[in-house]
């Protein structure tokens, strides 16, 4: 059974969908970030770095119990244990990876700025939040020029979708209009009726 350290944020949402689409047996502990829980001794020895997620598969893949942060690196790290939303073939496996790190690079890090800047800063800086949303549309229209040629990321669904839908679900938070990236919608769409999603999004409860 893993155990998985997690909020209801796009990052701790990106591995409950893994551990739902791969069908793994799991058990959420909910850290909460806005008490700042992840700032406690006993998480801070999970993750040195007081970010969620994280996870402690005592089945690791040398038998013993190993523990990972990072939420790409889980992701990379759960695609292996199960072979599946990994391509096998050498390709497939690294376009997979180019669009994983783009989401890690590019959309976590400048969604995350545009979501600070325009619910969460004490007071409006009005260059914080051009710079940032001006950042994420153009995020958004690499995607849409992907999708545009690709039913997803990669060659087929994989990691890289779902370790970017989660941040796309908070497109209202970024004051952007799917509609405008009709690729992205699709895809967006298209995802969201798988229940592996559906039950991932939805923990911790």
């Amino acid at each position: 059974m893993i155990e998985l350290y997690t909020w209801s944020t796009p990052n701790g949402r990106k591995v409950s969908i893994m551990l739902e689409e791969c069908g793994l047996p799991y058990n959420v502990h909910k850290v909460d970030i806005g008490k700042g829980e992840q700032f406690t001794p006993e998480f801070v020895a999970l993750n040195p770095n007081s970010k969620i997620p994280a996870i402690v598969d005592p089945d690791g893949p040398d038998g013993k119990p190993i523990s990972l942060f990072e939420s790409g690196a889980i992701l990379v790290y759960l695609a292996g244990k199960t072979g599946r939303f990994l391509p096998n073939s050498v390709r497939g496996k690294y376009e997979a990876l180019q669009w994983l790190m783009f989401q890690m690079g590019g959309v976590g890090p400048m969604f995350g700025q545009a979501h600070h800047f325009l619910r969460a800063a004490k007071e409006q800086v009005p260059y914080g939040i051009e710079r940032y949303t001006k950042e994420t549309r153009r995020l958004y229209g690499v995607l849409d020029k992907r999708l545009a040629e690709a039913a997803f990321l990669a060659a087929e669904y994989s990691i890289a979708d779902i370790a970017t839908y989660p941040w796309v679900a908070r497109h209202e938070w970024h004051q952007v209009d799917l509609a405008a990236f009709p690729n992205v919608k699709r895809w967006f769409d298209t995802i969201a009726r798988r229940p592996g999603v559906a039950r991932g999004m939805a923990v911790p409860a």
